[in-house]
């Protein structure tokens, strides 16, 4: 794909709330393929508001001068009790496929890395599928290295029901989705205000899940 010729600048930046929905369908044209039915995890609206919940912090938007939302990272941490080590991983990561080839992977990646850095990290982790050479070699560009394979299988016991694409969806479907996210968020933050003392960060043992990443 070519390098992106743009008068458009981008600022990488902590997501917002009003970001959810753009931040959501560009991760439902990247990862919302049929191919992605065969994985073990699967790009919806909980993940993301669930991360930017839990670690908004790490999780980062990349946004054009005129407003529009051409990358993402979602990172979380967690420690090792045993060794008493920190981990970042990697969660989700995407960037608009005219913006590929541009740079702007790196710089929402390193972006990333130096803010696990500074909260201790000592290791980061990635997850992507062995198909997925573009990613692979992302991610060996940014000092990765020793991969290791893993096998999962599946089989597909229903056919899925034909989903509206959000992407290409009605302004007043893009509305919605905006209020529904406001609504769970401030359900989720309200329950959090009440469970930890003036909404600070709770100890937590995190598990890792896995990713598909697109870059």
């Amino acid at each position: 794909m070519p390098v992106v010729r743009s008068k458009y600048k981008v600022n990488i930046r902590e997501i917002r709330i009003d970001d959810l929905p753009a931040v959501y369908r560009l991760g439902f044209r990247l990862f919302q393929s049929r191919k992605s039915s065969t994985f073990y995890r699967t790009w919806d609206a909980y993940e993301l508001t669930n991360n930017f919940n839990q670690d908004p912090h790490l999780s980062l938007v990349a946004e054009s001068t005129n407003g529009i939302i051409v990358g993402f990272a979602l990172g979380t941490t967690y420690e090792n009790e045993s060794g008493g080590w920190k981990y970042g991983y990697v969660l989700w990561m995407g960037v608009s496929r005219r913006w590929q080839r541009s740079g702007l992977g790196s710089r929402l990646y390193y972006q990333l890395e130096r803010r696990m850095h500074r909260e201790g990290v000592r290791m980061t982790f990635i997850d992507t599928a062995s198909s997925n050479t573009s990613a692979l070699n992302f991610f060996k560009r940014m000092g990765y290295g020793r991969p290791e394979a893993e096998v999962w299988m599946s089989k597909l016991i229903q056919r899925p029901r034909k989903l509206k694409t959000i992407a290409t969806g009605s302004h007043r479907n893009s509305r919605r989705l905006r209020a529904e996210l406001r609504k769970k968020i401030a359900n989720r933050l309200s329950r959090l205000k009440r469970d930890l003392d003036v909404f600070k960060p709770a100890e937590r043992s995190i598990v890792v899940p896995k990713i598909r990443t697109v870059v």
